[in-house]
Formats: structure tokens, C-alpha cells, sequence
């Protein structure tokens, strides 16, 4: 099997972002104090806390504009976080009992017939079999009840 690396957003882009540039709807990103419960931030992948200032804005983990480059909203901690570098360690953030794993080709569309919701403790399993395949140039995990991009898992 493959060894797998979680790969959370890059720092550059984290750092526009917390400077002002506009998300992926060319607006600037909303700054809220979280609420707790779950808010998961998609550069140190781990939960931001209760009553920390936060940054809500529209992602699209794909390098250009395609059928397949889906757009959402996401969190993101308002303030600098370390990027998310293990390898094989399942992220904090992957708090909820099931995620949807769905894997994509070099062309950064989906490869049919890969989406499936996930048992989080199956994550690693799973992933290391899509990225067997030599049709899977990475995978995406998304939420399996709003389909929200959680971040991509690569082979290392």
C-alpha cells in the first residue's frame, strides 16, 4: 500500500487570504469569532477553538477553472497556524464518523466510480487503495453531510 500524506492548503495561499485578497468569488474573506462545534481549519487541519477570530471564505482546491473545479466555503484560522505536515496521521480535524473520499486524475477531474463515504478510521485504508491506481493522481476528502473539501491526501 501506499504511504499517504494529508495535505492541507498551502501557506501562501493561507496567508493571502488572512491579508485581505479575495477568496474564490473574488471577495474579501469574512472575519467571525467560531462558535466552537466543529469548525475545522483547512491549513493546521485541526478544529478552531470557541470564541477564536476565524475567516469564512470560498476555496477551490484546484489549480484553474474546469467542470470539475468545485467551489465552497470553508474555515480558516484568522490568525497564523503551522501547516499540517504529517504523514499517515489522521488530521484533528476529522472529527465526524464518515467522510466522502473521492479520487481524481492528473486533469484534476473526477475519476467515476471512486466517491464513497468513508468510515474516518477507514481513511487511510481507503485512500492508500485509490492511490494504488495509476487512473488516481490524488484524492479529496469532503464531508459526508455537506460535501465541504476537508483536504486532499497525496502519496509521499
Amino acid at each position: 500500500m501506499n504511504t499517504i500524506r494529508f495535505t492541507a492548503m498551502p501557506t501562501e495561499i493561507a496567508q493571502a487570504l488572512r491579508a485581505g485578497d479575495a477568496d474564490a468569488y473574488g471577495q474579501a474573506p469574512e472575519r467571525i469569532t467560531s462558535p466552537g462545534d466543529g469548525m475545522p481549519c483547512r491549513h493546521c487541519l485541526d478544529l478552531i477553538d470557541a470564541g477564536e477570530e476565524m475567516l469564512v471564505l470560498a476555496y477551490r482546491p484546484f489549480p484553474a477553472l474546469q467542470p470539475y473545479a468545485e467551489t465552497g466555503p470553508i474555515f480558516l484560522h484568522a490568525r497564523h497556524c503551522p501547516r499540517y505536515e504529517a504523514v499517515e496521521i489522521l488530521p484533528p480535524m476529522l472529527a465526524s464518523p464518515d467522510y466522502i473520499l473521492r479520487g481524481y486524475g492528473q486533469d484534476d477531474r473526477i475519476v467515476y466510480g471512486t466517491g464513497a463515504v468513508t468510515q474516518t478510521h477507514e481513511i487511510a485504508e481507503r485512500a492508500g487503495a485509490l492511490l494504488a491506481r495509476p487512473d488516481i493522481a490524488y484524492v479529496h476528502i469532503r464531508s459526508a453531510r455537506n460535501n465541504c473539501y476537508q483536504c486532499r491526501i497525496d502519496r509521499v
